[in-house]
């Protein structure tokens, strides 16, 4: 599958529920990292993945050393309103992991700072707006990801 998307500590359930349905429809794996702000049985979170969540590659972390600890080998790339470079930067690949921080403040400030170096932003042309939709910025980040994979084939 050509990409990964990860939900470190997501809070809400429909977002959960969009972005498991975008995984599924982009052919992308879904990485979800406990400790979330809902039960994973949720009805709003089936509601927004329909019937196609039972569908959905999805692998679940009991924690943020633990999801770092099984893939420490993988190339990432860290979603951030703090990021300086923006998305369309990243070095978009087949089996990369595009990290996203849960909705309330984003990433830890500790992954954000041993990671700046791979730390990306989607620009927003408003000051009138701190950030994105999560499951916005996930279908953002994962549409411009598998355009570029199509295109350097």
């Amino acid at each position: 599958m050509p990409l990964n998307i990860v939900l470190i500590e997501p809070e809400i359930p429909n977002n959960t529920g969009n972005i498991g349905r975008l995984a599924l429809a982009s052919g992308s794996n879904l990485h979800l990292v406990k400790p979330f702000g809902f039960e994973i049985n949720d009805t709003r979170l089936k509601r927004a993945g329909l019937d196609y969540w039972p569908h959905v590659n999805i692998t679940y972390y009991d924690s943020i050393a633990d999801f770092f600890e099984i893939n420490s080998d993988k190339k990432m790339a860290f979603l951030s309103s703090h990021g300086t470079k923006d998305h369309w930067n990243i070095p978009f690949e087949d089996d990369l992991f595009l990290i996203f921080g849960k909705e309330s403040v984003g990433l830890p400030k500790s992954i954000t700072e041993k990671n700046a170096d791979k730390l990306f932003k989607i620009p927003l042309y408003s000051p009138h707006i701190r950030s994105l939709n999560l499951a916005n910025a996930v279908g953002i980040v994962v549409y411009e990801g598998l355009k570029n994979i199509s295109h350097s084939r």
